[in-house]
């Protein structure tokens, strides 16, 4: 599996996944209606902060924070740990071992690929809506649009790797989908998906800080929102992109091995 073979690849590998995700559009379109819990939490927090302020949220903070939530999980989403369950118990992951690009590059092509299609109704909306309610701190320059891009890429890939790590797990385990339950419950708490970080006890947001789920979601929202100055700003991003090596490096290794356990035993 080279990786000139890989890159070469792509082009005809984006197209396809573009084109499975429209065949499937329904099923995508039910995805992205079930990714909407933001939405119910903005309504929530809208109502609570029309009596009193939460620390620096206001109504206007709280619909900024949510629709960025709402962009930023549309965006960093990803399914591959579903996807290689279900090629190890079918047996169709071996003639995707024989080819000679990597399967790890196939999954993150066909899940980058659904892309377009998941932001077709989120992001006009949410864009117009979240430059309404956070005027001014939104990225316009350069630099900070820049720097939202990258935390938003970063929290893909530290998602992407989080399912490659557990899906590969399948090789060992007849199922890792109770894993990818327990690993969606600490992301909602953690990540910053159900309400931010900020308003956590202290104890509580350094434990979060400590955790990947929160580079997932909280801080491109962050990003997205102007809510951290400049120099934490960076100190978050280089804590993210370190987690995206670890996990990259993990992911990879947790893959590799258990290949050579597939194929030991005649996968």
């Amino acid at each position: 599996m080279s990786l000139r073979a890989s890159v070469r690849a792509t082009p005809a590998l984006v197209r396809a996944g573009f084109l499975e995700a429209l065949a499937y559009r329904a099923e995508m379109l039910i995805w992205i209606l079930s990714t909407t819990m933001p939405l119910v939490m903005l309504a929530l927090f809208y109502a609570l902060a029309d009596e009193a302020p939460f620390g620096r949220f206001g109504r206007d903070e709280f619909v900024a924070y949510y629709l960025a939530t709402l962009l930023a999980r549309q965006v960093t989403s990803s399914w591959a740990a579903w996807e290689i369950n279900f090629e190890v118990r079918q047996g169709t992951l071996a003639p995707r071992l024989l080819r000679p690009v990597h399967p790890v590059w196939v999954y993150a092509t066909q899940n980058l690929a659904a892309l377009p299609l998941r932001l077709v109704l989120a992001l006009p909306v949410g864009a117009l809506a979240l430059y309404w309610a956070a005027p001014g701190r939104t990225p316009h320059t350069p630099g900070a649009v820049a720097i939202a891009l990258a935390t938003l890429l970063g929290g893909w890939l530290i998602t992407f790797f989080i399912n490659i790590a557990i899906g590969s797990l399948s090789f060992t385990f007849d199922s890792t989908t109770k894993m990818l339950d327990a690993y969606f419950i600490v992301f909602v708490v953690f990540s910053g998906y159900l309400m931010p970080i900020e308003l956590f006890p202290a104890w509580l947001r350094r434990v979060a800080d400590a955790l990947p789920f929160r580079y997932q979601i909280g801080l491109p929202v962050e990003a997205l929102t102007g809510a951290q100055a400049p120099a934490a700003l960076a100190r978050m991003v280089a804590a993210q992109w370190a987690y995206v090596v670890a996990l990259g490096a993990l992911a990879l290794t947790l893959w590799h091995r258990g290949v050579r356990r597939f194929a030991a035993f005649g996968g």
